[in-house]
């Protein structure tokens, strides 16, 4: 019987410490510049099982193994801040309107639609929130956020999750330090570079001279751009590569369609060809089969 009460202690004490280290383990992996796994991002969670942006979406994606979910923050009328990709109610929820026009009590009432556009059980959740709910358990890709980062700093360090959270986008390396510097010693930031550009390859070593960024984002649709395949070399040991496979046009046509009828030609060729490190997706589980196949990924 002591047996048994020791071993319950165990369970309800060091187990749950063990979960609530993965977002540091993942966080570690990123700023050791980890090339020996590819690291899977969730596009607004779990979405094909429950709705986009939703605790449970979140909580799916942790349960099959995702490493960062990918977030989107908009602000009520009354200044909370929540997760929702649009700026209207319409398509995601059962009301209707503008979110900076509606009250968060109005929300509140409100249930989320699945990508069916069916009624579901589940509410809107807040930003705080979803912060506590994932705290310590997955890495989180905040979009939408730079237009009111004050205050999505300020719950971060409320909630205790500052190194949680990982920020994108497409501004130059100055306008980042000016915006966002103060932040990011805790806070990650990732560089998006759309490789079909001239100035790509000078953008990326801009941001690499000023900031020593993590990883990249690279996105491009010319298939016959060389800069992926160049970059795959010159970048390798010096920062990762993160790829978006959400649609053909931002990775060269090697997206989520793509590896459904060839996994190889699709996260295949990020992977092996270009480098991927890091693979946002909408079919996160798909992508994790895969990469567990070749034992890329636990």
């Amino acid at each position: 019987m002591k047996k048994i009460l020791f071993f319950a202690f165990i369970a309800l004490t060091i187990l749950p410490g063990f979960a609530q280290d993965r977002a540091m383990q993942i966080r570690e992996k990123l700023l050791k510049c980890d090339e020996s796994s590819v690291l899977v991002t969730a596009h607004r969670g779990d979405w094909r099982n429950f709705p986009e942006n939703s605790l449970e979406a979140i909580d799916n994606a942790i349960q099959m193994g995702v490493d960062i979910v990918e977030l989107d923050v908009q602000r009520t009328k009354d200044g909370v801040l929540i997760l929702m990709h649009d700026n209207t109610l319409n398509r995601t929820t059962t009301g209707k309107g503008k979110i900076e026009e509606t009250t968060m009590a109005e929300i509140s009432q409100l249930k989320l639609k699945n990508g069916c556009a069916i009624r579901t059980i589940h509410k809107v959740p807040t930003l705080e929130e979803a912060l506590l709910h994932a705290k310590g358990k997955i890495m989180i890709n905040l979009d939408k956020a730079d237009r009111f980062f004050e205050e999505v700093y300020a719950l971060l360090e409320k909630t205790g999750t500052t190194k949680q959270i990982i920020m994108k986008g497409g501004k130059p390396a100055e306008e980042v330090k000016a915006q966002f510097g103060k932040y990011l010693q805790e806070v990650i930031y990732m560089p998006i570079v759309n490789l079909d550009k001239d100035n790509a390859e000078q953008q990326i070593e801009s941001f690499i001279s000023d900031m020593h960024p993590v990883a990249f984002e690279l996105v491009y649709a010319n298939k016959s751009n060389p800069l992926p395949q160049k970059l795959q070399k010159s970048l390798k040991g010096r920062t990762l590569i993160w790829y978006n496979t959400l649609w053909d046009t931002l990775a060269g046509g090697h997206d989520d369609d793509a590896s459904l009828r060839n996994t190889d030609d699709g996260y295949g060729y990020l992977i092996d060809q270009l480098g991927a490190r890091i693979i946002q997706t909408d079919r996160p589980q798909f992508l994790l089969d895969y990469l567990r196949s070749r034992k890329l990924h636990e």
